[in-house]
């Protein structure tokens, strides 16, 4: 059944119809049911193209990965993330258009877009400092939503949905402190990235309230990948006064720092206790009933969701208020972390 043949059976004009399977406020609530019952009852399904041209808009939702970080598309956080986001493009009946670019021509990328309206809003991945996308998108005038904050611009006239980092690594490394730690590494992700820098934030204010000195020693920063946190921890332990306790970003750091405790045949949660961040992803869990890492967990999964709401609202009313949703972390005690050992 088509559009014209659903607007006949109902009585309807096509523009009615349209309007009402489309969710436009001016079409009340009787009239909108009455289109959706007689659409699922006679397995009518909207023409995309059709739709895209008596709304103005392609049903679309863009994600530009610059190539440099590719891998991101390949990453459990990133996909999980996109795992969120598309179960509400699934149910508003978008697509998802996804782009890898080369790093200098991603302001160039966004504006092709703009350009051709192949699509109605972005969704932005991995913001640094005073990230310059967002000025750009404001400019360009297309809908976007931040996964999650730009530094000192983090509350501008833009959406996004972040964690609260600095508050929950202040948290875990509270509890580590404690626990009689006075010895804490910082195993970070690269710090011109916005979420890592508020979570060294967190752990410094964290040391600072309990009246403890920074050691750049025991912190490190780059890509949360296994073998850096192998390798980091492994330099750690080298040292003349080492760590007896660590604070990784992300859960696949923590593998890394298992591996080097393992190897050097120390006991994780006795010898060095270890704190994670843990996006509570679907294919890589912390444990099934109970958590195997002490972790300061939120849903990556949920972040997507959210982030993919904001955008649909947007797309529906450019003029709707841009909102922020800021998800606090909860420190879930797991079986790697203990009191600090006696050192003789």
């Amino acid at each position: 059944m088509n559009l014209k043949e659903l607007s006949a059976l109902l009585g309807l004009s096509q523009t009615t119809v349209s309007r009402a399977l489309n969710g436009y406020p001016e079409v009340s609530e009787l009239t909108r049911k009455k289109v959706m019952k007689a659409a699922k009852q006679h397995n009518y399904t909207p023409n995309t193209r059709a739709r895209g041209l008596a709304t103005g808009r392609n049903h679309a939702v863009g994600h530009v990965i610059p190539l440099s970080t590719e891998h991101e598309v390949v990453n459990p956080v990133f996909t999980d993330f996109i795992a969120g986001a598309s179960e509400i493009y699934s149910r508003e009946n978008f697509d998802m258009h996804l782009s890898v670019v080369p790093d200098s021509g991603e302001s160039d990328a966004y504006r092709k877009i703009a350009a051709k309206g192949s699509v109605d809003g972005v969704i932005v991945h991995g913001p640094k400092e005073n990230d310059p996308r967002i000025n750009l998108l404001l400019e360009i005038g297309m809908p976007f939503v931040v996964h999650g904050r730009s530094g000192s611009s983090s509350e501008g006239d833009y959406s996004w949905v972040d964690m609260n980092n600095s508050r929950a690594f202040e948290r875990a490394t509270q509890f580590l402190i404690e626990l009689g730690h006075r010895r804490i590494a910082l195993l970070n992700g690269l710090e011109n990235m916005d979420f890592a820098a508020k979570r060294r934030i967190g752990y410094r204010t964290a040391l600072e309230t309990a009246g403890l000195p920074e050691d750049p020693e025991l912190c490190a920063s780059s890509e949360m990948t296994e073998e850096y946190g192998f390798s980091a921890t492994s330099r750690l332990l080298e040292l003349g006064d080492p760590p007896t306790a660590v604070l990784a970003s992300s859960i696949i750091i923590g593998f890394g720092v298992r591996r080097a405790l393992d190897t050097a045949g120390l006991k994780i949660g006795k010898d060095v206790s270890l704190i994670v961040h843990d996006d509570d992803l679907s294919y890589l869990r912390n444990g099934s009933d109970e958590p195997i890492y002490t972790a300061t967990r939120s849903s990556v999964r949920q972040a997507g969701r959210i982030c993919a709401e904001l955008l649909m609202e947007q797309i529906t009313n450019k003029d709707s208020p841009r909102r922020h949703v800021l998800l606090n972390a909860d420190l879930i005690i797991g079986q790697t972390t203990g009191p600090a050992p006696q050192r003789i």
